[in-house]
Order: C-alpha cells, then structure tokens, then sequence
C-alpha cells in the first residue's frame, strides 16, 4: 500500500461525495483519472483492505426498531442455521461465534412487534427452545464515528 492508496482511504471514509459520479468526484480531488481510482480500490477490496463500501443508515431515525440476536444450535446446524436466518430481510447481517449462543444477528423492522414475530418464527423454524434465543435490544445508543488512518 502507497501513499496514494493511503488518500484513497482517508477520501472514502471522509467526505464520499453524494452524486451521480462520486468516483469521479474522488479522483478528481485526487488528482487521478477515475479509472486508475477504480482499480486502487478493487485491488484494496481484494486483498481485504477495504472490506465493504457502502451506506450506514440510522435506522431509529427513520423510525425503525433494531435488536442485536444470538441462538443457540447444535454445531452440525449451524449452516442450515444461518441460511435460514440470512433469508429474512429484516436481518442485516448475521456471524458466528464459539460461545454457547454461536449464530448471532442484528434485526431491524418497522416495530418491535415485527422483530418478536421474527424471532419467533425463527425459533420455530430452527426447531429451538425459548431459552435457546437471546434478544438483546438497545436500551442506550451509543455511535461511535469509527474512522481509521492508515499506517505504513
């Protein structure tokens, strides 16, 4: 990674410009045509340096209501698990972890009722106990503006 690379990050993390060319945008405040920006940042998401690019919407703004989830599955589940999780729409991402509760996720929909219907019909479909599903949701917000400078 060059100095130029190091620029490019800084630009996509703090001023993406909203407009029909924001490549473009970028490039030019770069000093760079935007193919040559184009193939920087491909050859940084392919070697993993950026992982995602994309919109980060504040979904309680908007009127929306959010829960971080985990279940409990036996490990010989936890792929069908997650490919049923992953097919609802309501759930923004899901992982795993090596902890008792091993499929967690976050739920955003238009009511809190709607994440309890959910969560239930996932209970029901993974054929799992009440006490097998955790609902963890936000009492306090707390947003941190993460924004990271890249070193050497």
């Amino acid at each position: 990674m060059d100095n130029l690379d190091r620029q490019i990050i800084t630009e996509l993390q703090m001023d993406f410009p909203i407009s029909p060319d924001p490549y473009g945008s970028i490039a030019d405040r770069l000093g760079i045509d935007r193919e040559t920006l184009f193939q920087r940042v491909q050859a940084l998401m392919e070697s993993g340096v950026i992982r995602r690019i994309g919109v980060s919407v504040n979904s309680h703004k908007m009127g929306y209501a959010s829960t971080l989830a985990a279940v409990r599955v036996p490990d010989s589940a936890v792929e069908s698990a997650s490919k049923i999780i992953d097919s609802y729409p309501e759930i923004t991402h899901s992982y795993l972890r090596s902890d008792e509760f091993n499929v967690w996720f976050t739920v955003i929909a238009e009511s809190p009722e709607r994440i309890q219907e959910v969560l239930e019909e996932l209970r029901i479909k993974l054929n799992i106990a009440i006490s097998d599903v955790l609902d963890l949701p936000v009492k306090q917000l707390f947003k941190l503006d993460a924004r990271f400078k890249p070193t050497t």
